[in-house]
């Protein structure tokens, strides 16, 4: 049997350009019975550490490596050009010191070098060239590339040079054949280069998926890449189906002419040997006062917070918390909980908001102590063995939610105190999910936009469902792909690809720190000006034994902090959010009656309604609901039993009388992962150590593990007097419950953010929604929703003014006053030289005194759209005016003062206590208020004086069945829904065969919505279809992943009284007692465009009444009242509603 290694292939992340799954990569290779493989992806290392493990996981020695890119000048050349080629080199590390060097030059690749690659040169390659082997390369080579020129020489001294960088035996001349002209041309040049230098050959495959079959994966997957659909020509593409996963007899027979360059490939493999560690923990160590050790050090601070904290360090207190300290001693984190002390030490200094906490780490008394966390674990029976196991050797994990403004200075912190190149933020990989990748294969191929929509649509919107799931789940899409054969393409490509990483890009919160150089450690990435990253993600880090962390951004932080602020400013009330009462009864009635738009983690329209169910009387409550709003608990009924079991509904029963002090606070339901925890220990005598083992194999389902749990926990309950029928119906309700359940230390933490904005909303509405709104002030969506909230709350939102307004939105005599920066075309810098000249020189006279002031950072821009949002009214002058002169006004001053008359006309002022310039204001009417709204809605982004569906507002609360501010909801794609609005925005497009299209924006009292308008319709309504047209829209809603919803308009009506007529049909039966007199003088004092027409159930006809009304909802309620008549069925052209 032939032997042989391949040591050139790209993996899929060769982004868009390997097609070899590493999982599948790995069984075709052991099918082949191949003892090793490299991994050699293009200019990055991102997949080694899952290349690693899953060949070893097959019994396959992983070789490491990159193809490198090497500059056509030096790697500091960037000029376009002359250095936008590079040239190809594969280098593979042969032990530690070549891993090492291998992630150097591939790091130096991104952060120095990188000119549209990640390119190094000759010099860097020299430095870093111990412990590295060296391929020539393919066609793309620097080598190959001179052949293909003819250049000879050029060619032979480039391999000597680079066989001296890596020594003799460490450089190959690599030799391929896929049945390319260019390779057959030079195979004997390189054949002789070898002859001539001494240096071995080695025959490569340069694969790039794994079955010759998989070549229209990879081609799509290109093409994906480079924007194109496969019928292009002239695009980027392989010229053969020969860069797959050869066996060795294939590649035996394509070189039998050279069979030292089969053989070479085995010898580079035993020379290759590198073993990553995964057991050694890589944490910083701090620097601690002289004379202590961490651990010293860990325990003073600690017990200088408990100090703190207790009033009195209880027997209870100190037990705990000694038998944390000893826990962390033991498993050497005293330096991780010194460090995450440290920086939020840091930020509490600084006035940066941090959260009470989140996730395990909540149930730590050392955390609570250190102020890293803020919620009391023995208060709410939090336990540490969820957060850190002793008997499960695992890294703490410890993410902290900063203020979202000042997250970034506790980052600079942390690079300033531990060095720069010890601190990197951490990769993450967009992939191609089941939908996503439907859509781009469906591109790519050229299938029409709406049959691929249609498929993907076809795979439910379920996190991580796959096609082949969604095969199962949906009958219809099963059969589209066993009878079509386009479809069934469509999808086989999709499942190919779909899972690969699409691209790289930085996680949201995960900062490492290491000790030494992180380069030490894994390869680093950046691109442009972005920050520098690992190449491996968060998972592979933890496994290396570095120290990860989660520094997240939450706004919500930042909106507390501001309301604290207004309230200090506006009420001269100090807010200690440690020592907000947690019974107060103005919190529980607004969260009972679902009023929490605003209100952290329970503002949603499906948690409301659960609000109003539930009716939360305790601080236990809002956490629990923080837990129960989760599709496993809604979708098994444990959300409805608790409402019914905490409203006296449902008898609370409990399998045994043990499980009563651990269930009683959530009713009898197991809600919490710590509860099942605690049942293993109160029950079966488990240590909470065991318990959490078991908690973790049932939420990961680990069937085996549960087996042998199941048994330890019968015979432990029994030793404890409980009988084995109990026993067993007990573990398997905790089996059935751990499934879905919760990390309690979480929702009690999340449930502080949760009362704390609560309480602020409820005793200081307008303070806080005025630190909402400024946090959402790029948003003009959400400002809308928000202000909308502000009406509902009684709270009046003023426009703009220049004698008034801050930056962001303030409270101004109980109102709220609109920010200077969220006015269009008014950036930070306007705003803040406006505040400065009102603080300097006193409240703004008149419009020239207000440009004389500010006129150096004034333009024209930011001055139009100040008028146009009303910002000057507080002077008196009507828009109209201003606009008239602005620009004349604005330009004479400006230059008078860059002329340096500025003093000379401030002197005159003094001396006649009046403007050199007279303001003289055009005598002009001013703008109709139709077109002062227009002015209003295009400078803020919404309407705020009033709005144009005011008038309006009863008529679609009884016609709307859908409002826009509701289009994030969960599940409303393809929901058919009639809307009511204003038309704001309009394009208009021709397609392909010249008719004309639109896309429009749809503007409710809630919220606004694209539209879009198909040529049929368009045609039908487009005297409707321009700016401002008032309309009701009847269509489906069109909701894609990363998109934000679309209606797909189907007929559209002018808003306001129906001109066409409607027909109210009320259904009686002959034993109703139905007042003729009543029904006909009610309509008389009703009248309007609709036919009343009454049909009797039993003989089946119809009676069309002579006089006609207005069949309003309010008038259809007011009838049912007077007459009995509430069977009743309304038709018009858009709507039926029974």
């Amino acid at each position: 049997m032939a032997e042989f290694v391949h040591l050139h292939v790209h993996t899929n992340y060769s982004l868009l350009d390997g097609a070899c799954e590493i999982d599948r990569l790995a069984r075709r290779l052991s099918e082949l019975g191949m003892k090793s493989c490299a991994i050699t992806d293009h200019g990055a290392m991102y997949g080694v550490i899952d290349f690693y493990k899953k060949m070893l996981a097959y019994g396959i020695k992983p070789i490491i490596g990159a193809e490198v890119y090497m500059a056509e000048r030096t790697m500091q050349d960037k000029e376009p050009g002359v250095d936008d080629e590079q040239y190809h080199l594969v280098l593979l590390a042969k032990d530690i010191q070549g891993y090492k060097n291998l992630m150097k030059l591939v790091s130096l690749g991104f952060t120095e070098g990188f000119y549209y690659k990640p390119r190094i040169d000759m010099d860097i390659l020299a430095k870093y060239s111990e412990g590295l082997i060296a391929l020539s390369g393919c066609l793309a080579g620097r080598i190959p590339s001179l052949l293909l020129k003819g250049n000879f020489d050029e060619a032979k001294n480039i391999a000597l040079q680079l066989n001296s960088i890596f020594g003799q035996d460490n450089f190959f001349i690599e030799v391929q054949d896929h049945g390319l002209l260019d390779q057959r041309r030079i195979i004997n040049d390189l054949i002789r280069l070898s002859q001539e230098t001494g240096i071995p050959l080695v025959a490569t495959n340069d694969v790039h998926y794994i079955q010759k079959e998989d070549a229209l994966a990879q081609d799509v997957l290109m093409c994906i890449q480079t924007g194109k659909t496969l019928d292009e020509e002239n695009r980027m593409k392989f010229e053969s189906s020969e860069f797959y996963l050869k066996s060795p007899e294939e590649m035996a027979s394509l070189f039998s002419y050279i069979p030292e360059a089969l053989e070479n490939t085995i010898r580079i493999a035993e020379s290759c040997n590198v073993t990553l560690d995964f057991g050694t923990i890589h944490l910083p160590s701090f620097r601690v006062p002289e004379g202590l050790t961490e651990d010293e050090y860990l325990n003073r601070l600690c017990y200088k917070g408990a100090r703190e904290r207790y009033p009195e360090i209880t027997g209870e207190i100190k037990q705990r918390l000694d038998y944390e300290l000893e826990t962390i001693k033991k498993m050497g984190y005293s330096s991780y909980f010194l460090i995450v002390w440290d920086f939020i030490n840091f930020a509490r200094q600084n006035g940066i908001m941090v959260g009470p906490g989140r996730g395990s780490a909540a149930g730590s008394l050392v955390a609570y102590c250190l102020y890293i966390t803020n919620i009391d674990p023995l208060k709410y029976n939090l336990l540490f063995e969820r957060f850190l196991n002793p008997e499960r050797i695992s890294m703490p994990d410890i993410d902290v939610d900063f203020c979202y403004e000042r997250r970034q200075e506790v980052i600079d912190y942390v690079v300033r105190k531990y060095g720069q190149d010890r601190v990197a933020q951490i990769v993450t990989f967009g992939t191609m999910a089941a939908r996503a990748a439907i859509r781009d294969v469906g591109r790519v191929m050229g299938y029409p936009y709406g049959e691929v929509d249609r498929i993907a649509k076809m795979v439910p919107a379920e996190l991580g469902i796959t096609i082949e799931n969604a095969l199962t789940l949906n009958p219809e899409l099963k059969k589209l792909y066993e009878e079509n054969e386009r479809i069934r393409r469509l999808i086989d490509i999709a499942k190919d690809l779909e899972g690969f990483p699409r691209h790289a890009s930085t996680h949201a919160a995960g900062v490492v720190i290491s000790k030494d150089p992180i380069v030490e450690h894994v390869p680093l990435h950046k691109l442009g000006d972005s920050n520098v990253t690992t190449q491996y993600t968060m998972t592979a880090l933890e496994e290396l034994g570095l120290l990860k962390m989660d520094f997240l951004g939450l706004r919500t932080l930042t909106v507390i902090r501001d309301a604290i602020n207004i309230i200090r400013r506006t009420k001269n009330v100090e807010i200690n959010l440690d020592k907000l009462p947690l019974d107060d009864k103005k919190v529980y009635e607004m969260l009972s009656q679902g009023n929490t738009a605003g209100v952290f983690q329970l503002e949603s329209t499906g948690m409301r309604n659960l609000l109003k169910e539930l009716r939360p009387e305790t601080f236990q409550d809002v956490a629990a609901i923080i837990g129960l709003y989760r599709p496993g608990p809604l979708g098994s009924g444990a959300a409805e039993d608790f409402i019914k079991s905490k409203n006296g509904l449902k008898p609370i029963k409990y399998l045994h009388p043990k499980l009563e002090p651990i269930l009683s606070e959530t009713y009898g339901i197991i809600l919490y992962q710590e509860q099942a925890m605690k049942i293993a220990q109160e029950l079966a005598g488990f240590s909470l150590a065991q318990a959490d083992i078991l908690r973790k194999a049932m939420g990961k389902k680990q069937q085996d593990v549960m087996a042998a749990q199941r048994e330890s926990f019968v015979n432990g309950c029994v030793k404890n007097g409980i009988d084995k029928v109990t026993a067993e119906k007990i573990f398997d309700e905790i089996s059935y419950f751990a499934g879905y359940g919760f990390n309690k230390a979480h929702s009690a933490a999340y449930a502080v953010i949760a009362y704390q904005t609560a309480y602020l909303k409820a005793h200081f509405p307008v303070e806080y929604m005025a630190a909402l709104l400024t946090s959402v002030i790029d948003n003009s969506d959400k400002v809308a929703h928000y202000i909308n909230e502000c009406r509902h709350l009684g709270i009046k939102v003023l426009p703009p003014d220049i004698n008034e307004s801050y930056e962001s939105f303030t409270v101004v005599s109980d109102k709220i006053r609109f920010g200077l920066t969220a006015v269009k075309n008014v950036g930070h810098n306007v705003a803040r030289a406006i505040i400065m000249a009102r603080k300097s020189e006193g409240k703004f006279t008149s419009f020239t005194d207000f440009v004389e002031k500010v006129s150096g950072d004034l333009n024209k821009k930011a001055l139009e759209s100040l008028i146009k949002s009303g910002a000057f009214a507080s002077i008196g002058a009507k828009r109209s005016q201003l606009l008239a002169i602005y620009e004349d006004t604005l330009t004479r001053i400006q230059k008078e003062q860059r002329q340096g008359m500025k003093n000379q006309i401030s002197l005159f002022q003094i001396l006649d206590d009046t403007a050199s310039y007279g303001e003289s204001l055009p005598d002009v009417p001013e703008f109709p208020s139709a077109e002062l709204l227009a002015m209003e809605k295009d400078m803020l982004g919404i309407y705020l004086s009033g709005h144009p569906l005011s008038e309006f507002e009863r008529e679609l609360s009884e016609n709307v069945t859908f409002y826009l501010g509701d289009k994030n909801n969960d599940n409303i794609d393809k929901k058919e829904v009639l809307v009511g609005g204003i038309i704001t925005g309009i394009q208009t497009k021709a397609t392909r065969n010249e008719s004309i299209m639109a896309f429009i924006n749809i503007e409710d009292l809630t919220g606004s919505m694209e539209a879009i308008v198909f040529p049929t319709v368009f045609e039908k309504y487009k005297s409707l279809l321009h700016p401002d047209s008032k309309v009701y829209i009847k269509g489906r809603i069109d909701s894609k992943e990363d998109e934000a919803p679309k209606l797909l308009v189907e007929e559209i009506r002018p808003l306001g009284k129906r001109e066409s007529e409607g027909t109210v049909v009320f259904t009686v039966s002959n034993g109703d007692q139905l007042d003729m007199n009543a029904l006909k003088d009610f309509i008389s004092n009703h009248m309007g465009n609709d036919r009343v027409v009454i049909y009797i159930k039993e003989t089946a006809k119809s009676y069309l009444l002579d006089k006609k009304m207005e069949a309003s909802r309010e008038n259809l309620n007011m009838l049912a009242s007077i007459t009995g008549l509430r069977n009743c069925t309304f038709w018009d052209k858009l709507i039926v509603k029974n």
